[in-house]
């Protein structure tokens, strides 16, 4: 049984207790590691999809002074620019310093959001292509949530291939749903338009348990298994652009297997073929 409080004046009116506080929206726990929530939107807040962050809370009172400071960390913001809130895409660790505490926020709880958005995986740090590639381990996926979502993502390209690789299935069912809830959301289809939605191929992968894909994204690439089961015959720096976003030794090893292919990276200040997003959330 839910129970019911009044309303007073007192209660009614919430006075931010944070710098730049932002209030939780919504929350959902996909699996004991990963979790999304969204947050309210500041007015004057102007990103560009793929964009991320800094979010956090406030640490813990110093033993000696009593005084806290921010905990913060670069988050890509995972909703696409034209959202009216924002959200966020997480891991759980339980040791963190930031994501120990922000695993329990709660609809109605602030957090702090520094509106200052930055970061490479935009549309405007790659040249234009035939084909975008979407490269993301684990949380990796957020910046491509938002730009799966972003109407510029098909228009400028005649295909869009996201993989994402996550150790366990269970783990992929943030980006699974988000892509099911594309072809069909109403509101999905009338932005982006059904033939637009037709040039999006996805193909999640794992690397411990079984699936119908299994394997490193790198290995698959390497061994040409991404190319047999999509019917291409490789990437091109003439038709290819690529995004990453991931664990470290993706980004490493993604960079290495894509300048064998011919492609350049880029950045905002040198449109090349691919980019490489550098912040990291822990």
């Amino acid at each position: 049984m839910t129970e019911q409080r009044p309303v007073t004046n007192a209660t009614a009116v919430k006075v931010p207790t944070l710098p730049d506080a932002q209030t939780v929206t919504s929350v959902q726990h996909w699996t004991d590691r990963l979790f999304s929530f969204r947050v309210t939107r500041p007015a004057s807040l102007r990103f560009r999809s793929g964009e991320f962050v800094m979010i956090g809370l406030m640490g813990d009172p110093d033993p000696a002074t009593g005084r806290q400071k921010p905990l913060l960390r670069a988050y890509s913001i995972a909703s696409p620019s034209w959202d009216d809130e924002l959200e966020f895409y997480s891991i759980k660790v339980q040791d963190g310093p930031l994501t120990s505490k922000l695993q329990h926020i709660e609809p109605g709880d602030e957090i702090i959001l520094r509106p200052k958005p930055v970061g490479t995986l935009v549309h405007d740090a790659l040249l234009p292509g035939k084909r975008l590639w979407f490269f993301a381990t684990g949380t990796g996926f957020a910046p491509f949530a938002s730009l799966l979502r972003d109407p510029q993502t098909y228009e400028d390209y005649d295909q869009v291939i996201v993989t994402h690789t996550c150790r366990d299935v269970a783990e992929l069912n943030y980006g699974r749903t988000l892509i099911e809830n594309l072809h069909e959301d109403e509101i999905m289809q009338e932005l982006l338009g059904a033939e637009n939605l037709a040039k999006l191929t996805y193909y999640p992968t794992t690397t411990r348990e079984e699936s119908p894909k299994k394997g490193r994204i790198t290995t698959l690439l390497e061994n040409g298994t991404v190319f047999r089961d999509l019917g291409l015959d490789g990437i091109s720096p003439e038709t290819d652009r690529a995004m990453v976003c991931g664990s470290l030794g993706l980004n490493t090893d993604l960079k290495a297997i894509l300048e064998g292919y011919g492609l350049k990276e880029g950045a905002n200040s040198d449109p090349q073929h691919y980019v490489v997003e550098k912040a990291f959330v822990g």
